[in-house]
């Protein structure tokens, strides 16, 4: 069947799905599929001082990053919250940084406006190399990936189709959502912060250096919890309706957070993650309700979609 191609959203032009989805699924989770992430925009920074430079911008350990090494990090403001996400690699004489496309922009500002005297040079590259899902097992970052020059391509796409099967961004997005891993512009919103994502060592190295917002993870971690909390919902099946980005989750009446990612999985059904208020008791009934609905309507009890949460980030 032909490819079905992602109609809006940061992932608009990818391909969405072959119309087999299970089939892609069953591929992804054995290791044995591969997919086109060249919608992805990349970043490219060059000179002698980049990873410790990047080591001092960013939530990740850096300094001593090894050609080939595959990480995620996080730019925060000064207060903590999530600025930018992007995943890195390094070749041993360029750093690539690939992310969403509509943060490329202000990304690439930033770094430019941090320079100063570094030796260091940042452009988008976007246009001469691509990121590609490569075969294998998925990590906790969603790879294992491949930085490919734009003029291999085709040829290095033809070689992964030899003996693996290209997926689309249907099942992508439905196996992060499993997993539990937040997406910028999905799971987070004016004020999120690190702590409420479950990124603590793993986007957030917690034994380097200071870098701008490390006050308030630190804070967080040490003598506290986050005031929310990531959370997997597992969404009332028996409907057809499935929710939209940023509705509401309601418990007992109020407004306890907003849907973020939602996913249809082969397995699991359909499921979403959510960031909600941390003290929202474990076991609790979850209503959704539209984003659209005003601030001072009544929610009652069975009007919404009822959905169950799965822990990912502990209440205490």
């Amino acid at each position: 069947m032909s490819a079905v191609l992602v109609e809006n959203g940061p992932d608009k032009g990818a391909i969405w799905h072959f119309g087999e989805i299970a089939k892609e699924a069953k591929a992804l989770e054995a290791g044995s599929a591969w997919a086109d992430l060249s919608h992805r925009s990349v970043i490219q920074v060059q000179g002698p001082e980049r990873l410790t430079w990047l080591h001092a911008l960013t939530t990740q350990h850096l300094e001593s990053l090894l050609p080939g090494q595959w990480c995620e990090s996080l730019i925060l403001d000064p207060n903590g919250r999530i600025e930018q996400q992007f995943i890195l690699v390094d070749d041993g004489e360029s750093s690539y940084l690939f992310l969403d496309p509509e943060y490329a922009e202000p990304l690439l500002q930033y770094l430019e406006r941090m320079i100063f005297r570094t030796k260091v040079e940042v452009k988008d590259v976007s246009d001469h190399y691509a990121l590609l899902k490569a075969p294998g097992k998925s990590d906790l970052i969603g790879g294992p990936y491949a930085l490919v020059p734009r003029a291999e391509l085709a040829d290095t796409k033809q070689a992964f189709a030899t003996a693996n099967m290209e997926v689309g961004i249907w099942v992508i997005e439905a196996e992060r959502v499993a997993i539990g891993r937040a997406r910028i512009g999905f799971e987070t919103d004016h004020k999120t912060i690190p702590n409420e994502l479950g990124m603590i060592d793993k986007a957030v190295h917690m034994s380097k250096g200071c870098y701008r917002g490390q006050e308030t993870v630190a804070k967080v971690f040490n003598l506290g919890h986050p005031p929310r909390r990531l959370v997997l919902l597992h969404l009332d099946g028996s409907r057809v309706d499935l929710p939209t980005k940023g509705d509401k989750v309601i418990y007992d009446g109020k407004v306890v957070g907003f849907v973020g990612t939602i996913a249809r999985h082969y397995e699991l059904g359909p499921i979403a993650l959510a960031v909600i208020k941390r003290m929202t008791p474990a076991d609790a009934l979850l209503e959704i309700f539209p984003a659209a609905l005003e601030k001072d309507v009544q929610f009652l009890p069975g009007d919404g979609l009822s959905a169950t949460q799965e822990i990912i980030v502990p209440i205490a």
